[in-house]
């Protein structure tokens, strides 16, 4: 048996047994060591970089690793394995996704208005803004010698004056009756009761003493395949009490739902994965949003999640294996039979989790949230909905209809599939400007002042593509046309455009986006242009007809739309119909806690949604071929683009 250590650049070592030939990855996973593995550890993405420092592990050189990074002991964690003692560096870049996410600011002003906007929409559209959930204050007469009725009997007898309800339609929880003999002395018998209407029932929640501060309190949740994000709100008044944001702990085993499904087949792996998800992200972010709102954990009785059909399988640990299998089933597309207590929140004892439907096998309850969010349903024009995150979503309709469908992007949009892809942490190259005659960049980088780029997030790969086409440094294809300072060939002679040189980078790696990475994006916005034109097509209407579309998803707040549009991934219409919305799926979910009749509406948008499975499509391929230019092999289609270059 061997020790290794797995040291980090900030924070305590752990340690770790193993035998002889045993994976470094595999041993870092099991011991949950964030070590970023897009590929699942298949060797194809080379992001699992780490440094040995003290004794040796097994491993070949390979592709990833130059031979002076070999020389230093940089090795890739998947294709290594243990054969004695040694002490591992794990850099910062490679678990900056659990710890350094952007988070956007609770009194941002931006994403406060864009919540806000979706509450008016809703109501707008005639849906009450009321839940269930209510406090009622009650003075109990305190018992006598003369009046010895038991404390359950002489509160239900309270409540039912009060509110009208029978005593025999009135149900107190264990929870509740647990405090209640405390809570009912701890001021005098004067009270505060939580209760729930649940149809003709009316369930008391908790009792807390009258003069304590109480909040009926939710928490929503989206579940992202990268990134998973979380508020606090009062159940009551609807404020947002806090808010938070982490990286996915599931993203060890792959930045893809097809990678996370393969390794849920693994022995113990849907067991691992459900700890990833609840133990090592969903409870600190409860823990941190309870901590900010200064609310007891027994204080939340609602949490509502949406997510992705594959994430909503693996948080609740259902077999997910079918879903990427012909013919792509689902176990369930809506549930309503978990509560927090099943999965190991420490919530209020009986809270449910009301989890946003699912409506295929590629599009969850993630997207039917963010639908009812970007209010497409009840318009009578013709708009188009885009979810852009690890992959895309999209959904086009009005209120009449709505078709949506799900495109194979693959985790290119958060910078996997990319050499120097990382997601939006500090040193992110989130923006960038070329100048033409130079071909020198000016970057717009994640960070505080002075922050040295380290890696490329989506927006930037975005940017920068455009930049290259636009300057003529690259053609329709994705191939290096000209040479400069900045364009750099290996020994295969694959080309590559230099955004910093190693001494202008943070970690003395330099950062640049090669032919491969090109391809690999072109291949991502193929996919997202492609599966517009399918829908539209099957529709018999062309993209004339959209007269709104609504971008949601983290790298789509910060997307330059021209720039996306110069490169082929949206259509070529006027900019002003583009409409950033933020985190629709979060912001649907909240509406969805604190409005009883939106949660309703959620679901019946899921059974009206008709879901279109793009790789079964007659024309599809064809589409998506035809998409995997600069901007696209038709021309027609982008006439503001061949302007712009011809300008």
């Amino acid at each position: 048996m061997y020790i290794v250590r797995f040291c980090f650049e900030a924070g305590a070592p752990v340690t770790a047994e193993a035998q002889e030939g045993v994976n470094l990855l595999e041993l870092a996973q099991r011991h949950n060591v964030a070590i970023d593995a897009p590929c699942s550890g298949n060797g194809a993405c080379g992001k699992c970089r780490v440094k040995v420092l003290e004794g040796a592990v097994r491993s070949e050189k390979n592709r990833h690793i130059t031979q002076e990074e070999y020389d230093q002991g940089w090795r890739l964690a998947c294709a290594s394995t243990v054969c004695g003692d040694a002490d591992i560096l794990v850099p910062d870049i490679a678990s900056a996704y659990r710890s350094r996410m952007k988070v956007a600011d609770l009194s941002s002003r931006e994403e406060v208005e864009i919540f806000e906007k979706v509450v008016a929409d809703i109501q707008e559209a005639g849906i009450e803004w009321k839940n269930s959930f209510s406090l009622l204050d009650l003075t109990l007469s305190e018992p006598t010698l003369d009046d010895t009725m038991p404390d359950n009997e002489r509160l239900l007898r309270a409540v039912r004056v009060a509110t009208g309800y029978s005593t025999s339609n009135i149900h107190m929880n264990y929870s509740a009756l647990k405090k209640l003999p405390d809570s009912l002395r701890a001021n005098g018998f004067q009270v505060q009761c939580v209760l729930e209407k649940d149809h003709e029932r009316l369930i008391i929640h908790d009792v807390i003493p009258a003069g304590e501060r109480a909040t009926i309190a939710g928490m929503v949740v989206d579940i992202g395949t990268t990134t998973v994000s979380a508020l606090m709100v009062d159940l009551e008044t609807g404020k947002i009490l806090a808010k938070a944001s982490t990286g996915n702990g599931q993203i060890r085993y792959g930045a893809d739902v097809i990678n996370r499904i393969i390794e849920s087949t693994r022995t113990g792996g849907r067991v691992r994965l459900q700890k990833a998800i609840i133990d090592e992200t969903l409870l600190p972010l409860l823990q941190g949003l309870c901590h900010e709102a200064r609310i007891p954990y027994d204080g939340v009785y609602r949490i509502c999640v949406a997510g992705n059909t594959t994430m909503n399988h693996l948080l609740i640990g259902v077999n997910a294996d079918p879903i990427r299998k012909e013919p792509y089933i689902p176990a369930f597309f809506e549930t309503r039979s978990v509560r927090a207590i099943d999965l190991g929140i420490d919530v209020s004892s009986n809270a449910k989790i009301l989890m946003a439907p699912n409506v295929g096998s590629y599009v969850g309850g993630d997207i039917t949230a963010g639908t009812l969010a970007s209010g497409i349903w009840h318009r009578p024009e013709l708009s188009l909905f885009i979810d852009l995150g690890t992959n895309g979503e999209l959904v086009f309709g009005n209120e009449d209809f709505l078709m949506t469908c799900a495109c194979s992007a693959g985790p290119a949009f958060e910078g996997g599939d990319i050499s120097c892809g990382m997601r939006a942490t500090d040193g992110a190259v989130e923006a960038c400007a070329i100048d033409p005659e130079t071909m020198e960049p000016t970057l717009s980088i994640v960070g505080p002042a002075g922050v040295k780029p380290v890696g490329i997030c989506g927006s930037g790969i975005i940017d920068i593509i455009c930049q290259l086409f636009l300057c003529g440094i690259i053609n329709a294809k994705g191939s290096f046309v000209r040479e400069g300072r900045r364009i750099c060939r290996d020994v295969h002679g694959t080309a590559r455009y230099v955004l910093a040189f190693r001494e202008e980078s943070g970690t003395g790696r330099e950062v640049s986006i090669n032919e491969v990475d090109i391809d690999n994006f072109i291949r991502a916005k193929g996919a997202i242009f492609s599966g517009i034109r399918s829908m539209l097509t099957a529709l018999d209407m062309d993209i004339s007809v959209v007269e709104n579309v609504y971008v949601a998803g983290g790298i789509g707040s910060g997307i330059n739309m021209k720039n996306a549009v110069t490169i082929g991934m949206l259509p070529d219409i006027p900019l002003e119909k583009y409409h950033y919305i933020g985190n629709s799926s979060l912001s649907g979910a909240y509406a969805m806690i604190l409005s009883d009749a939106a949660a309703k509406k959620v679901v019946e948008l899921s059974k009206n949604m008709t879901y279109m499975e793009l790789s079964t499509h007659p024309h599809y391929m064809e589409e998506f071929v035809a998409a995997c230019f600069l901007p696209h092999t038709d021309a027609t289609l982008f006439p503001s683009v061949e302007a712009a270059r011809k300008g």
